[in-house]
């Protein structure tokens, strides 16, 4: 089974939040808020509502990767 265009960005935002976590508990620093104008900016709120649903997303490669192990090794 092939990766959907939206597994990649999906997969692709959950990084760009894991990384902006490790800044904020490592350094206390929030790349997210400024780059896009302070946690309070209506457009640094969408990115992490985006990153949120990819999140939630992502969670469903959980029941995709075990279909894909039995389908993979019946064969």
């Amino acid at each position: 089974m092939r990766a959907k265009p939206f597994d990649w960005i999906a997969l692709t935002l959950v990084i760009i939040g894991a990384i902006n976590w490790g800044l904020i508990g490592f350094f206390q620093f929030d790349l997210v808020a400024t780059i896009f104008g302070g946690s309070g900016f209506w457009l640094t709120r969408v990115i992490y509502a985006l990153v949120g649903i990819a999140g939630l997303y992502t969670l469903s490669l959980y029941g995709r990767i075990e279909h894909n192990t039995i389908t993979q090794t019946t064969h």
